[in-house]
C-alpha cells in the first residue's frame, strides 16, 4: 500500500474516531461538567419533613427541566448531607442555615475540615426547635428537663447543635440531663412508651413522627421564654422567633420557639445553567407543593438568611426575579 493510500486511511479513521467519541462521549462529558443527567437530591430521614418534600421538589425538577431524572434519597440529614457533597457523592441537598455556616467556615461539627464545595440555592422555610413531651409527664418548661431523660440527636448533628444552644441559654449543660441521641422516630417512640422523657426536633411543623405521636398521646410543646429568644439571637444570628400555632398536633394554644432556616445547597462545579434550571424550577413551581412547607417557598423570601455564597446558577434567576 502506498504512502499516499495509508495517509488517507489514517485520516478516515482518525475522524470517524472523533466523531464517534463526540457522539458516544455525551453523558460523561456532561457529568465532568457538572451536569448529571440524573441528579440525587439528599432529603432526610423518612419521619422528618426533608423527606417527603425532597420528593415533591424532585418530581418538579424531573418535570420541568431538560434533566433526565431526579431522585430524593433519604439520609442523615443536615450535617451527614454536607460530608455527602464534599465527598462528591451527591449533587443537591437540603440542610439548615446554620449547618451551612458551620460546615463552609469549618466551626464546631465541622472543625477537623469545612467543607468548601457547596454554595447556596435558597432558604425554604423555617425549621423549628420543637421541644416535645407529653402533657402527662408534667413537664412545663425547659428549666425542667433537669436530670431528665432527653433526645438531644446524634452528637455532631444540627438538632444536637441546637440542643446544645438552647440548654446554654437556660444555663443547662449536656451533663444536666440524661442526654438520649436518638433519630426523629425513634424520639417520639420513646417518649410513647415511656423510655425517655422529650425530645428535642428540628424539623419544620407540623413533622410527621411528632403527628404520629399526637394522634396517640396528648403532646406538649415546651415554650422559649422571650428573654432567652433574645438572648439566642443576640448569640447565634441565624435563629429566628417562631411560632409553633395552635391547633398544630392538637394544641390548644400557640407555643413560642426558635427556629433556623431549610435551605437547598447545591455543588459549587455544578454547571451555571444546570443549577439555573433547579432553582427556577423550584421556585416558579412552588405552588404545585403539596406539602405543608410549600406556602413557605417563594422566591421573595429565598436570600433571607442564607449566610453562604449564592450558587451562580441560583444568582442568575434571582437577577432575573430582581431578588436581592
Amino acid at each position: 500500500m502506498g504512502k499516499k493510500k495509508v495517509m488517507s486511511l489514517f485520516v478516515v479513521v482518525l475522524s470517524m474516531a472523533m466523531i464517534l467519541g463526540a457522539c458516544g462521549g455525551s453523558d460523561s462529558e456532561g457529568e465532568a461538567n457538572g451536569s448529571p443527567s440524573e441528579l440525587s437530591l439528599l432529603t432526610g430521614g423518612t419521619g422528618g419533613t426533608y423527606f417527603p418534600l425532597g420528593g415533591e421538589l424532585a418530581n418538579i425538577i424531573q418535570d420541568e427541566t431538560d434533566i433526565e431524572s431526579a431522585n430524593a434519597q433519604s439520609s442523615g440529614a443536615s450535617v451527614e448531607n454536607m460530608q455527602i457533597l464534599q465527598d462528591g457523592d451527591a449533587d443537591v441537598a437540603f440542610t439548615q442555615t446554620d449547618i451551612a455556616a458551620y460546615a463552609t467556615n469549618g466551626e464546631l461539627m465541622f472543625e477537623d475540615g469545612k467543607v468548601d464545595n457547596i454554595q447556596a440555592i435558597g432558604t425554604l422555610y423555617p425549621e423549628t426547635i420543637q421541644i416535645v413531651t407529653l402533657e402527662e409527664s408534667g413537664i412545663a418548661s425547659v428549666d425542667e428537663l433537669k436530670g431528665k431523660k432527653v433526645s438531644v440527636g446524634a452528637p455532631g448533628s444540627g438538632t444536637y447543635a441546637n440542643a446544645e444552644q438552647v440548654l446554654a441559654a437556660h444555663d443547662i449543660t449536656m451533663d444536666d440531663i440524661d442526654a438520649q441521641h436518638l433519630a426523629f422516630d425513634e424520639s417520639t417512640e420513646g417518649i410513647q412508651d415511656g423510655t425517655i422523657d422529650a425530645a428535642f426536633i428540628t424539623s419544620g411543623t407540623p413533622t410527621g413522627a411528632v403527628e404520629g405521636l399526637s394522634a396517640q398521646k396528648q403532646v406538649t410543646i415546651l415554650p422559649i421564654e422571650q428573654d432567652k429568644i433574645d438572648k439566642l439571637i443576640e448569640e447565634h444570628p441565624y435563629y429566628a422567633e417562631d411560632t409553633v400555632k395552635s391547633g398544630t398536633y392538637g394544641l390548644e394554644s400557640d407555643v413560642k420557639t426558635v427556629a433556623v432556616l431549610a435551605m437547598l445547597v447545591a455543588r459549587s462545579d455544578l454547571d451555571e445553567d444546570y443549577v439555573y434550571q433547579v432553582t427556577k424550577a423550584i421556585f416558579d413551581n412552588s405552588d404545585k407543593i403539596t406539602h405543608a412547607k410549600g406556602e413557605f417557598i417563594t422566591a421573595d423570601s429565598a436570600l433571607e438568611g442564607v449566610g453562604i455564597d449564592l450558587h451562580p446558577g441560583a444568582k442568575k434567576y434571582f437577577d432575573e426575579k430582581g431578588v436581592e
